[in-house]
């Protein structure tokens, strides 16, 4: 397998600075975020696109995968942003494909068409995001799958047309949080070109063992996320080797299924330390033999 470390990380840093340095590291693929501050597929041109492209190539790094599931560049209308939620609603969840204002869907639905466009310009096979968004109170569970489902579908011809695969990404506290909630999702999609884009840490948050899921989801799956999380199961993504998961048996379950497609670290919360969390990152998996 391939590893590579997510750019959401490096929010404070310029996108080129990032990729040469992971390469230095020596990663075998970066994920691009496709969002503020580094490329906004609803202002990046073709110039910007053939910037990050050649500087690729100048690293010898490839794109593991582009995120379009955190959105910081969209303002919401009024009428979401005071809207109630029943689960949390922080971080880049926003504007999700179950907002209550239609606006606010509609350009949820909007990114995710440019950002399959812009990903397959990088030359990148998939995308990640988000798996609905936290649900507005007065919305049912119902109701706010079908809202999802609506968003998918409108956004997979882009998908199709440009070959780049839509990855839903489960995740506490939205609508999509367990191995059953994505295969009863993927069920109602129907679409080879709607997948999983399995968080390891995100399924050991929901008392699912990820080990257990590979099996599972692996017919759905063609990119992992990895990070460590605390033995209370909050959502904190962690260091490799700091928090309770067992990171060595699910990478050696990924090689004894002869997975051999990207796992992206990710661990976004260490923007104060991006370059150092990654060395050590690598440190970590060099010295556990997996490098």
């Amino acid at each position: 397998m391939d590893v590579g470390f997510s750019l959401n990380a490096f929010r404070q840093h310029e996108l080129e600075d990032a990729i040469a340095t992971l390469g230095e590291i020596g990663y075998d693929g970066v994920e691009i975020l496709l969002d503020e501050p580094h490329i906004f597929p609803g202002t990046a041109d073709e110039s910007d696109v053939r910037a990050v492209r050649d500087c690729l190539t100048a690293n010898d790094i490839a794109v593991s995968n582009c995120n379009a599931f955190m959105l910081s560049a969209l303002e919401r209308s009024e009428a979401s942003k005071t809207a109630e939620y029943s689960r949390d609603t922080e971080g880049f969840h926003h504007p999700s494909f179950l907002e209550p204002a239609v606006e606010d869907r509609r350009a949820r639905i909007e990114h995710t068409k440019n950002a399959l466009e812009t990903a397959g310009a990088l030359g990148a096979e998939s995308i990640s995001l988000t798996p609905g968004g936290p649900i507005p109170n007065g919305t049912s569970d119902e109701e706010a799958m079908d809202l999802f489902l609506e968003g998918i579908r409108a956004v997979t011809p882009t998908a199709e047309a440009v070959g780049v695969d839509i990855l839903v990404e489960p995740e506490p506290d939205l609508l999509i949080e367990t191995s059953d909630d994505f295969i009863e999702f993927t069920e109602q999609i129907g679409s080879p070109r709607v997948g999983c884009n399995f968080d390891a840490g995100h399924f050991f948050c929901v008392e699912e063992d990820p080990v257990d899921l590979i099996d599972k989801l692996s017919a759905h799956t063609n990119h992992y996320h990895l990070e460590d999380i605390p033995a209370d199961r909050t959502h904190e993504h962690t260091q490799l080797g700091d928090g309770a998961m067992d990171i060595d048996g699910f990478l050696q379950a990924l090689a004894d299924n002869d997975y051999d497609g990207f796992v992206t670290i990710e661990l976004y919360p260490y923007e104060e330390t991006p370059r150092e969390t990654a060395r050590d990152a690598m440190t970590y998996l060099e010295d556990h033999g997996w490098i």
